[in-house]
């Protein structure tokens, strides 16, 4: 399943009187309550491993990826065998599967798991308490789920939420607040706060401080600051950039605040596959501008093989800003 998130709902002001909106509000009471009943109803199991999960209280757009490859990394690093548990969106897997890169593609277990295969096993599970069990049962001595704040299968040793720190051009990450279908929320801000250990707030690179409005909105909870960084700088030259993830105008503004001569930018729903037609349309408008083609890393899994020499993969990474906070919350091997 692909979703385009539409850009309207994360303006905190002036959205109100759209009238279609205003159709959807019964329906987002609908989902709100099913979510709160679900979550009411849950047993959490303890898998036997601490279970760290990555959260959001939007619909995509965070950048929880990033942070479960960051903190997997560190675990890893400290001599902790991590295992990554996710749901595997954009693909037909329910798992529970483990994810090898040599017979898995991204129609069977989605993007995201495909991309971080090569870091950390990784778990494919509709149903996160048989994939915890797997991993455990593989070897894990922690797990890191990638979404779930909503899911009440597991225990959570630590829940955090990371949440979209960028508030330029009159944006705001919780829109007037809304829930889906309405709005970005999955649920109220408080209700899921409430359930959180601690904030992750994501910034750009070239965005040097939160700004004071939302660090008020996020309070009750400590709050880590953290910023997605290139890895490198973009591809010289003019540049026809595409994305397929949950905010692409985001990639488009990151790509310009590099100092990268875009001449075009396309987007597409995200995890949405990337037709033969479609690239070779890329292509040739490419060619016509004299551009090269440019993506995230997320969208690079979904190329064809043989279109991957053809584009530039612009990577990005995470870095915390306090990394002695981050610390002090992570359970210790």
């Amino acid at each position: 399943m692909t979703f385009r998130t539409p850009k309207h709902w994360y303006r905190r002001e002036g959205n109100g009187f759209r009238a279609g909106r205003l159709l959807l509000v019964p329906l987002s009471w609908v989902w709100a309550g099913l979510t709160a009943r679900r979550l009411r109803r849950a047993r959490p199991v303890e898998p036997g491993v601490p279970v760290i999960c990555v959260g959001n209280l939007t619909l995509g757009g965070s950048g929880k990826t990033p942070i479960v490859r960051a903190l997997a990394a560190r675990l890893a690093a400290e001599g902790q065998a991590v295992h990554i548990l996710m749901r595997g969106h954009g693909g037909r897997a329910r798992g529970p599967l483990r994810v090898n890169p040599a017979l898995h593609d991204v129609a069977d277990v989605g993007d995201e798991a495909l991309m971080l295969s090569g870091e950390a096993p990784v778990w494919i599970a509709r149903d996160r308490l048989a994939g915890a069990r797997a991993a455990v049962a593989a070897g894990a001595s922690i797990i890191v789920m990638d979404d779930g704040h909503q899911n009440g299968a597991l225990v959570k040793t630590l829940s955090l939420v990371v949440v979209d720190g960028e508030t330029r051009d009159g944006e705001w990450p919780f829109g007037d607040g809304s829930v889906f279908p309405a709005g970005p929320m999955r649920e109220p801000l408080s209700v899921g706060l409430s359930r959180a250990d601690a904030v992750i707030l994501m910034l750009p690179a070239d965005l040097p401080e939160p700004d004071p409005r939302l660090l008020v909105a996020l309070a009750s909870k400590p709050v880590l600051i953290a910023r997605l960084e290139p890895e490198g700088q973009p591809p010289p030259g003019p540049q026809l950039g595409f994305a397929g993830i949950a905010k692409p105008w985001k990639f488009e503004r990151a790509l310009r605040a590099a100092g990268c001569s875009l001449v075009d930018f396309a987007p597409s729903g995200d995890h949405e596959a990337i037709p033969e037609r479609a690239l070779r349309f890329l292509a040739a408008r490419a060619q016509a501008l004299g551009a090269g083609l440019v993506t995230t890393e997320k969208d690079g899994a979904r190329l064809p093989p043989a279109w991957r020499a053809r584009v530039t993969i612009w990577r990005v990474r995470v870095r915390f800003s306090d990394d002695s906070a981050l610390a002090s919350l992570l359970p210790k091997s």
